[in-house]
């Protein structure tokens, strides 16, 4: 228009300016209502629904067209609204109204028609985005607001003149965070549907969103206004917080069937249901919410772990009764692990990092309490089972028979108990090197065991022999525990116990063979002597041996396997200690060949003999074979070679048990034996004995 100066157009401008006056009025008022457009000139937000031409120029061309409507009521052509992206108004590259670059003359009312558009859509104000629950609409709204006060001026006391914008700004950011936080106290409540995920998703996302922010803040070294809610993550994470405390507060009341519990084992198991729910929503529904590369379960697991620790820590200080003790050790380092590890948690919570409910200062005397408890049980109850036993032999009972051999049920009995006490202890502290300390005294009551088997073979009682052999099975089932399943045991305790063990194995074969030995005595008697020499007399005594090991009848199989093994070498030390005594003389070559053959038979009768009863002892009949060969050998090399072979595998041969020998053989010089004697010395110096067996230390030589 043509500013010519005149009363018309001075009349013109008054009237103009009064209009820009109502206009701007008019614009800085519907900034404070819209979502976001309260600067002159603003385009529309990113996200739905944020502010689109609602600002100076779309209302300004909206009256532009009013005044300059084409005949028939037709608009100029501009329809396009609030849509973002609208090209009307003062923004650069319009091509419509009275605004400067516009290229259409408003002298030229007949213009043509523009062509129908659709309805522009609805554009939401910001109240109504936050009762939808589109949080990250509202933040980001709210964030684009943000900047275009404080994008150029980040000094938030630099802004004069738009208090009224700033204000409806605090007022929407605390609207905003007061529903997000209430949404985030709802997040265990997915499954009730108190709140949806997709409100909790957006709630999340509008977190991160204003902790970027925060960040831009501080990128800019800017003071943030006192309004703005700066550590959204920190209030998130002290929401969640919150949240869980007050569920561990009020966990979920026990079924009605429960078994009675104390009020202490009520209220744990109680917040242990809680933890299991609430985990398992988290990992099925909650974890959705939030971006893949947050680790939320892990959050929540050490959350609800810190939280449900402070509370049993409580309950720790305040001093337990056996039964709560026992449960809250049990819980802590068993039931409260195995609840993490479940199938549908495991693969999202790690475990590791969590730690252990409660500190060792905390647990230690707990630990202490329960193991002093439980080590008195198992004394008290394997004192009772010897004393039991004790009375049975004490009234003149036999063990029970079952299978063919006495059976006692001391062993049995004694290592279920230690078994299923330290196991369970394993569980209860955590820790089986602190378990297993029940059993640190066990070699004391192991050596009570021991004193009741001295009385029943000193008493010699008439079920004296019955108990004995039931013994046996209870040694050798303790041997075989303390040897296989060490891991129960001290390493001090157990080889005190097989040792006390050994001592009552060696008790009972003596007792049980002195009255056999005693029988075949007059058979020993002949061994070495010249009726020796004769077969008739060695026959006898393999007979009676026989017979009398009827009578060693009664122990199980194994017990008796080695209670003949036993006898076998102890019948072999008989022999060759008779034979050893040189009763016998072998003055010739043609004798000596005697002798030997001698001795080789009895050596395979006596193999076979007792191999049927049982014997393992193959070895036994080497040492008879070899004596036999010294005996025929007349060279004094191959006799060095000999008693040295016989030194290297036993290496508890004397040189008494030598020159014993040697002296069967009268045609040997002194100086020969006495060469022979160097020779197993040397021997024995060389090998050093190391893993051989031992046999002629029985032998007892003058």
């Amino acid at each position: 228009m043509d500013q010519t100066k005149g009363s018309k157009y001075k009349y013109n401008s008054g009237c103009w300016s009064s209009f820009l006056t109502r206009f701007r009025m008019r614009t800085r008022s519907s900034s404070t209502q819209s979502e976001g457009n309260f600067l002159p000139g603003q385009g529309g937000s990113s996200e739905g629904g944020g502010g689109g031409g609602g600002g100076r120029g779309g209302w300004l061309n909206g009256k532009f067209q009013k005044l300059f409507r084409r005949p028939g009521g037709q608009d100029s052509g501009n329809n396009t609204g609030n849509i973002p992206g609208n090209n009307t108004g003062k923004i650069p590259g319009n091509n419509t109204g009275n605004i400067p670059g516009n290229n259409t003359s408003t002298d030229s009312p007949l213009l043509p028609s523009s062509p129908e558009r659709p309805p522009s859509p609805e554009i939401l104000q910001f109240d109504q985005i936050l009762e939808q629950n589109r949080f990250s609409e509202a933040s980001q709204q709210l964030i684009e607001r943000e900047e275009r006060l404080f994008g150029e001026n980040p000094e938030a006391e630099g802004l004069q003149g738009h208090e009224e914008e700033v204000n409806s700004l605090a007022a929407d950011y605390e609207a905003l965070e007061r529903l997000i936080v209430q949404t985030l106290k709802q997040s265990l409540s997915l499954n009730t549907g108190e709140v949806s995920t997709e409100a909790l998703t957006s709630a999340v996302k509008a977190v991160y969103q204003e902790d970027e922010q925060d960040q831009l803040w501080k990128q800019r070294d800017g003071t943030p206004p006192g309004w703005r809610a700066s550590g959204w993550r920190e209030l998130h994470d002290k929401t969640v917080t919150r949240l869980i405390k007050d569920h561990m507060r009020n966990p979920s009341p026990p079924p009605a069937d429960q078994v009675q519990q104390s009020s202490v084992e009520a209220h744990v198991c109680s917040m242990g249901r809680q933890l299991l729910a609430d985990l398992q929503l988290v990992v099925g529904e909650v974890k959705t919410c939030y971006p893949t590369d947050v680790n939320i379960c892990d959050f929540y697991a050490r959350m609800f772990h810190q939280n449900i620790s402070a509370r049993l820590k409580k309950i720790a200080d305040f001093g337990l009764e056996e039964k709560d003790c026992t449960f809250l050790l049990r819980w802590v380092n068993e039931y409260y692990p195995g609840l993490l590890q479940k199938p549908e948690l495991a693969g999202d919570i790690s475990i590791e990092p969590l730690g252990k409910l409660l500190s060792e200062e905390l647990l230690k005397p707990l630990e202490e309490q329960y193991l002093s408890i439980k080590q008195t049980e198992l004394m008290t109850y394997i004192r009772c089972v010897l004393e039991r036993e004790e009375q049975k032999w004490k009234d003149g009972e036999e063990p029970k028979m079952e299978d063919g051999y006495y059976d006692s049920p001391v062993a049995y009995d004694i290592i279920q108990f230690i078994h299923g006490m330290v196991t369970l202890a394993e569980k209860v502290v955590g820790d089986l090197h602190k378990a297993r300390s029940i059993t640190s005294k066990l070699d004391t009551l192991m050596k009570s065991f021991k004193l009741f088997q001295d009385e029943v073979v000193k008493k010699n009682q008439s079920n004296g022999k019955a108990f004995i052999k039931a013994n046996l099975g209870s040694v050798q089932q303790f041997t075989n525990v303390l040897q296989k399943n060490g891991h129960l045991f001290q390493e001090d305790v157990r080889i005190k116990c097989l040792s006390v063990l050994s001592d009552m194995k060696e008790s009972a074969h003596t007792y049980l063979l002195s009255s056999v030995h005693v029988a075949l005595k007059p058979h020993y008697g002949k061994l070495g002597t010249s009726d020796w020499l004769n077969k008739p007399e060695f026959e006898r005594l393999l007979v009676s041996i026989q017979t009398q090991s009827e009578e060693l009848q009664g122990s199980k199989e194994s017990c008796h396997q080695e209670l003949m093994c036993q006898f076998h070498q102890e019948v072999t030390v008989e022999y060759v200690k008779r034979l050893l005594k040189g009763r016998v003389k072998l003055k010739d070559k043609n004798q000596q060949d005697k002798a030997c053959t001698t001795v080789k038979d009895d050596a395979e009768s006596l193999h076979e003999l007792f191999v049927k009863m049982g014997s393992k002892e193959d070895w036994l009949k080497e040492i008879l074979t070899t004596i036999a060969e010294v005996l025929k050998l007349q060279e004094l090399p191959a006799i060095q070679m000999q008693v040295a072979s016989l030194g290297i595998a036993f290496p508890d041969l004397s040189n008494k048990h030598v020159a014993a020998l040697l002296k069967l053989k009268t045609n040997i010089s002194s100086a020969d034996r006495k060469t022979v004697k160097e020779t197993l010395s040397d021997a024995l110096r060389e090998t050093s004995g190391a893993g051989s067996r031992t046999f002629f230390s029985k032998v007892q030589v003058k």
